[in-house]
């Protein structure tokens, strides 16, 4: 489930990439929580499905 919102985050990031004159610095936070989310499923190394 971590990895479905880290997708989810980082395809709105890109979609954000190309409306940046939108959302501005929201764009960078999205990245952020995605690579937040990411780490934290590498490191609790659990395995969801």
């Amino acid at each position: 489930m971590l990895y479905t919102i880290a997708v989810i985050l980082f395809i709105l990031w890109i979609i954000g990439l190309l409306t940046t004159h939108l959302f501005g610095g929201f764009v960078h936070l999205l990245l952020i929580a995605a690579v937040v989310v990411l780490l934290f499923g590498l490191l609790t190394g659990r395995r969801s499905s």
